[in-house]
């Protein structure tokens, strides 16, 4: 996993940022996005992302930091979304040219009538946790029975739903209670299992001073259920197209071939270079402090590495597994992600496979068989 041509990174960085700032400034009128050259003969892509910067996106802003999408002659702008853009939405509406979602999320804008074709699952496992005091008893989903259990929903609390179906449980026997994106409400005893990502609101409570020590909270001191031990274990973060596009349009079929070799070179540069990439990051507007933003980049690079079959290859098993959660999946209104399996369209391995095969072909290695993470000691506030 080495590459040799590297690119200043802030540079890059500045880049980004100004793109971002663009991004943010241009009302969008809703019409396809197309394809077009700048002034410099670079194909011109919108990328949206399904939240700000930040470490859980590290290998597209390292795919920008290092040059990699200028290298296969494109110039991507990176959209952040931080909750006020959908990412199934921003491509179904021609808003963009490719978005990173969760699978289960976009399942039901395709349910829906949206035509979205996932074509590359960069994360291959779950990165959702429930975390509770390490004396609190709820050492497995089955513990829920009576327990008031916190979501954010919006569409992350599909994993939440799905275990617990597997374990006969529903909102008549546990308490859901809608949480923040962070750990207050838990901390406060308002909670007794919050929900967590690896890289992101685990590290909040790891972060915080017990009250009672004056010291950092320790692991020692929760409990943590993974959904990636349940039935309940769905795929995350992945890139969609527009369906329409890659069947019928060929520039965009050779603009999408190009854009994975870029990102998976972005990916490697992360999973080599983590303290780099968490910088490319704060610097692209994450607001997280240099140690959490580090921890985030690392556990991301746990989700994504190795890949057995090559990154963003779609594991078919986890694909149905990830289906049949979400039919099962039955949240306190009654509702489901999606009631039935969705199109033979919804997701493909053609663009991914030719995009690692062509940089297979020039040596690089997209599995990361010597992928090893690395040790972050996190500092109070994340500083």
């Amino acid at each position: 996993m080495k590459f040799t041509k590297r690119r200043s990174l802030a540079a890059g960085a500045f880049a980004v940022t100004a793109a971002v700032l663009l991004a943010a400034c241009s009302t969008g009128d809703g019409s396809d996005s197309g394809s077009s050259e700048n002034a410099d003969g670079l194909t011109e892509v919108k990328l949206q992302l399904q939240w700000l910067p930040q470490g859980q996106f590290a290998g597209y802003f390292a795919a920008a930091d290092q040059g990699f999408f200028e290298e296969e002659g494109l110039d991507v702008e990176i959209i952040p979304s931080g909750g006020d853009i959908v990412p199934q939405d921003a491509l179904a509406n021609g808003d963009v040219d490719y978005a990173v979602a969760w699978v289960p999320k976009v399942l039901g804008s395709i349910e829906q009538g949206a035509n979205l074709t996932n074509i590359a699952q960069i994360f291959q496992k779950s990165g959702t946790l429930q975390v509770s005091w390490a004396d609190s008893g709820i050492d497995s989903v089955a513990d829920f029975e009576g327990k008031k259990i916190g979501s954010w929903g919006f569409g992350n609390e599909w994993e939440i739903f799905a275990a617990m179906a597997a374990e006969g449980l529903d909102s008549s026997t546990v308490q859901i209670i809608t949480q923040d994106f962070n750990m207050n409400a838990f901390l406060q005893g308002d909670i007794d299992a919050a929900q967590a990502m690896t890289y992101n609101e685990y590290a909040q409570l790891l972060e915080s001073t017990d009250p009672d020590t004056g010291e950092l909270y320790q692991p020692s001191d929760f409990n943590v259920i993974s959904y990636e031990d349940t039935v309940g274990a769905m795929l995350q973060d992945a890139i969609w197209a527009d369906t329409e596009r890659l069947d019928s349009d060929e520039d965009y079929q050779d603009t999408t071939v190009a854009f994975l070799k870029a990102v998976v070179k972005g990916w490697i540069y992360a999973a080599e270079n983590p303290e780099s990439a968490a910088e490319g990051t704060v610097a692209a507007g994450s607001g997280w402090g240099p140690s959490h933003e580090l921890w985030m980049v690392n556990e991301t690079n746990k989700l994504i590495w190795p890949a057995a079959n090559g990154i963003g290859v779609i594991d078919e098993a986890a694909w149905d597994r990830t289906v049949e959660g979400a039919i099962s999946a039955v949240n306190e209104s009654g509702a489901s992600p999606i009631t039935t399996a969705p199109p033979a369209t919804a997701w493909s391995n053609d663009w991914i496979m030719k995009a690692l095969e062509e940089l297979e072909a020039d040596g690089v290695d997209t599995t990361g068989s010597s992928f090893a993470p690395i040790d972050v000691t996190l500092l109070e506030g994340g500083n």
